[in-house]
């Protein structure tokens, strides 16, 4: 995507491709290459995870499991570098649900899974599987303009740490916002779950 001669963003492969409307909410005005967005991004988004896990902050899940929290926690990933940070898609997608059906399929999704968590003794998958399977669902639904992935992995270790088991480690922290063999894992593991309903692989390489 290129706007005004000036900014260039290349997507990565699988990435949701940003438009113009979506480049015209670019808050740093030194960003001008997929470089520097991947730079600016990744500062907000450790400030986020830092905020995120700090000692003093006790999640629970039904606090994960909120609408307005997951907005939250994207404008606290995104919010210094996209002024559109936190809010809904309102436009179709190479992925995800229908603009119109994102907020419904997403307090549907809500909903599952405060079910499969109101009993912490009962839960209806091992801990693990109901934060890749909610990862999965969020990612699916694809909420936001973009970065649906990293908000998704974020929420998905919230709910985990919450669920009483270590945070994801995602590939051992691969970088997997740019083309790299983590990257290409984690999406044929996304695309095993989409086709087969088999979520075996993607919870090896969350853990991983």
């Amino acid at each position: 995507m290129t706007i005004a001669g000036e900014v260039h963003f290349e997507d990565p492969p699988g990435a949701t491709p940003l438009d113009d409307d979506d480049v015209a909410g670019l808050i740093p005005t030194w960003v001008a290459t997929r470089g520097d967005l991947d730079t600016a991004e990744q500062e907000n988004i450790l400030t986020a995870m830092v905020w995120a896990f700090t000692a003093r902050r006790r999640w629970s899940a039904a606090r994960i499991l909120d609408r307005q929290t997951l907005a939250d926690l994207h404008r606290r990933m995104f919010g210094e570098v996209w002024q559109w940070a936190g809010s809904w898609r309102q436009r179709e997608a190479n992925v995800g649900v229908s603009p119109r059906q994102v907020v419904t399929e997403l307090e549907n999704l809500l909903g599952d899974v405060q079910a499969q968590t109101a009993d912490p003794a009962r839960l209806a998958w091992p801990p693990d599987e109901v934060a890749v399977r909610f990862h999965h669902r969020l990612v699916l639904i694809h909420s936001f303009p973009n970065g649906n992935g990293r908000h998704a992995r974020l929420a998905a270790d919230l709910l985990v740490v919450a669920l009483r088991r270590p945070r994801f480690t995602w590939g051992a922290g691969g970088d997997l916002s740019s083309n790299t063999s983590a990257r290409g894992e984690y999406l044929s593991a996304l695309r095993t779950a989409d086709r087969d309903y088999d979520f075996a692989p993607l919870l090896r390489f969350a853990r991983s």
